[in-house]
């Protein structure tokens, strides 16, 4: 038997601690290293035109031969997003509950990794060894079925994880949180809490995901003549199941309308997550057999996303469905951080085309409160506490609940991405940093546009180009043709003749400098005429648009 007394645990988160999303955290005990979550992030409003954001796993890749699996909480893109294209180099098996595997398969089954990829399903109260580590399922409640939070058992000492989580007493499907379970585990000692803070700053509990269910209810009763229309995010599953439940009780047809939402929702159907009465779900097809009267279409595009669904149907660019008069909308979500603008913007459009928009109540988080985190923090009692899962004020609203509770200030680490923080018994100290960040995807490519591109993008988003294009004669340097300026983005050219005019005699004064100063080498005279005009157009127009010099020589 190894002699495990003085070895110590490593935490290294390597994203999701500046940011909702990007969740990602190596653990590491001598030989192996278990990763808990893969997650993406959405873009950055200066991030142009990028995709997605997914973590930068250079350490994971340069102790491949360490990594033992993925571990996932639960479903969502923050926590298995990134997959797909992490799983390209990191070739690890995956463990996760059934509603998980569930979807994470249909995502590896689109970038066909499906073949080469070992998924294993477990159950919660089941536990999973991956080298030193054993790692225990505890069932959680959230937004989406099947979540978990994790405990992390090494020889080190335990670290438990909660995932994201809220406590619900009574939720819609399956069982309340096991609350019994964190504190069996709280009893034995635990080295280290990672507690969800998306919520850190709310008082409170958060309301059980049924309060939703009445609030439909008492919609669908008092708009009897209208049609109702549901946005609500896709992998949102219990709130589906409510507004289906609703739909069916008032005698309405219910039709999904949205690419991920039907996919999730026929991922949930298939594994036994939704039940749905007979006749009650139809094709979007069907929609013009039905009085309005009789219809209720959950969709997608809750968050103002200008390909959604609910966007399409707003601006009148959706094939299969407008908007009309007396349409009651209603917006079963919160706007996203960062997301206010695009919501208010589809609430004025929705508006416009004389549709009752009911955005207030219909929605309960999937996060736990203040208080609920103090439950947690006082069945786990552990010994340091690392906040994780948000925005840094979320995390330093959660340091202040574990200080209130007593943990002392010296064991509350407040960590970054990319920190070691090494742990035993009797110390916890973060004594490394290692490569970490965000890797951006924009189409197919994968890290190939960096933080030079965006800035020419930026750069070019701002003030527009300019190129100027002549032709030089081989040796002798004597201009053949131009300079010709091409303007994109700068200025309307057939409006500014003038200006372009001087901007020409500007770059030719310039070449004619280099001619009296013998100046040959091509690199020299494109610096010297980007930087003749650059000066003269700002003093001109106060703007800085890119320069591009191009010289073909004969």
């Amino acid at each position: 038997m190894k002699n495990f007394n003085n070895s110590k645990l490593k935490i290294i988160p390597l994203g999701g601690l500046e940011q909702i999303g990007l969740n990602i955290t190596a653990f590491e005990f001598e030989d192996s290293i278990i990763v808990v979550d893969c997650g993406l992030a959405f873009p950055e409003d200066d991030m142009l035109g990028i995709d997605l954001v997914i973590p930068d796993v250079t350490y994971l890749k340069n102790n491949i031969e360490k990594v033992k699996g993925f571990v996932i909480t639960h479903g969502h893109e923050d926590h298995i997003g990134a997959l797909p294209y992490i799983l390209r180099d990191i070739n690890v098996p995956i463990y996760a509950t059934k509603l998980t595997v569930g979807i994470i398969e249909r995502k590896l089954k689109e970038h066909n990794l499906l073949k080469n990829t070992k998924r294993k399903v477990v159950k919660h109260g089941q536990s999973i060894n991956l080298g030193s580590f054993r790692i225990e399922f505890i069932k959680t409640n959230h937004s989406i079925a099947d979540a978990s939070a994790l405990a992390i058992y090494s020889p080190a000492g335990t670290v438990i994880h909660t995932g994201d989580f809220k406590v619900d007493y009574t939720p819609v499907f399956g069982d309340a949180i096991d609350l019994q379970r964190f504190g069996e585990i709280g009893k034995k000692g635990v080295l280290a809490l990672m507690c969800d803070s998306t919520n850190a700053e709310r008082r409170g509990f958060t309301m059980s995901e049924r309060t939703v269910g009445k609030t439909f209810d008492n919609i669908f009763s008092e708009h009897r003549n209208t049609r109702i229309i549901i946005a609500t995010f896709a992998s949102n599953v219990d709130r589906v199941q409510q507004i289906i439940n609703s739909a069916y009780k008032y005698g309405r047809k219910v039709v999904v309308e949205g690419r991920s939402m039907v996919n999730i929702i026929s991922t949930a159907l298939e594994l036994g997550y939704l039940n749905i009465p007979e006749n009650t779900l139809i094709e979007i097809e069907q929609m013009k057999n039905y009085p309005d009267e009789q219809m209720v279409l959950i969709t997608t595009g809750s968050q103002g996303e200008s390909m959604a669904a609910l966007s399409r149907m707003a601006s009148d660019v959706h094939r299969k469905v407008s908007i009309k008069p007396g349409d009651t909308v209603i917006f079963s979500s919160n706007p996203i951080p960062g997301n206010e603008k695009a919501v208010s913007k589809v609430i004025n459009e929705l508006s416009m085309k004389g549709a009752d928009v009911i955005f207030q109540d219909a929605h309960v988080s999937g996060h736990a409160c203040q208080e609920e985190i103090k439950l947690i923090y006082s069945l786990v009692r552990p010994k340091y506490a690392l906040p994780v899962h948000g925005e840094y004020r979320h995390r330093k609203a959660q340091a202040g609940i574990a200080e209130s509770l007593g943990i002392p200030k010296d064991h509350i680490f407040m960590m970054h991405s990319g920190d070691v923080l090494e742990l035993c018994n009797d110390s916890a100290e973060i004594v490394d940093q290692v490569q970490a960040g965000a890797i951006l995807v924009d189409g197919l490519g994968v890290g190939d546009v960096g933080n030079i591109v965006l800035r020419d993008r930026q750069h070019l988003a701002e003030d527009g180009i300019l190129i100027v294009v002549l032709t030089l004669e081989k040796y002798t340097n004597q201009v053949l043709a131009g300079p010709d300026i091409v303007s994109r983005g700068f200025v309307y050219v057939r409006e500014s003749e003038s200006l372009m005019d001087e901007a020409k005699h500007v770059v030719e004064h310039a070449l004619d400098e280099c001619m009296d100063r013998r100046i040959s080498d091509w690199g020299k005279i494109k610096n010297i005429i980007k930087d003749s005009l650059s000066d003269f157009l700002w003093k001109k127009t106060k703007r800085n648009p890119m320069i591009l010099p191009i010289i073909m020589e004969v």
